[in-house]
């Protein structure tokens, strides 16, 4: 079947990417390193020895980084409802996050460690229906958030993709409740298109 003018039009874009050809030769998982790299050298997110719990992990770009930047003395929990490439480091519970069972599957992966950051870069599949796709995308930040309520220590930091539009000022509530500060961050290498932006929540009140 012949591509569409617009799904060809999204692939020359992707392809000449300048984050995708940068990810292909330095080594990175996928474009979506350069996000976490950005907003750790703005926010300085990851030191060496830190437990790091990263949800919609695949194909592990933020894995990498984190995994890197925690070093040998760390460890980093990931997860994704699509199979991942084992990484050094890395400990992934595949299934999805949705489910209790594989909620489950993350808290004894975790085993009771004090957890430093949880980050998600967490998206549904999108129909382009904006009133199907945007309820989904909140609904994966709360059960992230949630997860983070629950594992995170004192005065721990959560990071997570969200979607701009219904239903975000009544999340931006929910965390500014459990967070001393919440800041909204857009990376140079979020596509410019893109309504999703990232939310920093710092200082858990635990």
């Amino acid at each position: 079947m012949a591509r569409s003018k617009s799904s060809g039009s999204w692939l020359k874009e992707h392809f000449d990417d300048h984050y995708v050809q940068r990810a292909k030769g330095e080594g990175y998982r996928s474009r979506a390193s350069y996000k976490l790299i950005e907003l750790d050298q703005k926010d300085k997110l990851l030191k060496p020895g830190m437990t790091v719990v990263d949800l919609g992990a695949a194909p592990g770009g933020w894995s990498q980084v984190a995994a890197q930047a925690v070093g040998d003395s760390g460890v980093v929990i990931a997860s994704d409802i699509l199979p991942m490439d084992a990484m050094a480091g890395v400990r992934f519970v595949q299934g999805d996050f949705t489910e209790e069972s594989v909620y489950e599957q993350i808290l004894a992966a975790i085993d009771g460690r004090s957890v430093d950051l949880v980050i998600s870069d967490m998206a549904p599949n999108m129909s382009g229906m904006n009133a199907i796709d945007q309820p989904r995308a909140i609904y994966l930040v709360e059960l992230a958030l949630d997860l983070a309520r629950q594992v995170l220590k004192p005065d721990g930091t959560f990071l997570a993709k969200v979607f701009q539009g219904e239903g975000f000022d009544q999340l931006l509530t929910d965390m500014r409740g459990s967070f001393a500060k919440v800041q909204s961050r857009k990376p140079d290498s979020s596509r410019a298109r893109s309504r999703e932006i990232y939310q920093l929540c710092r200082g858990f009140k635990g």
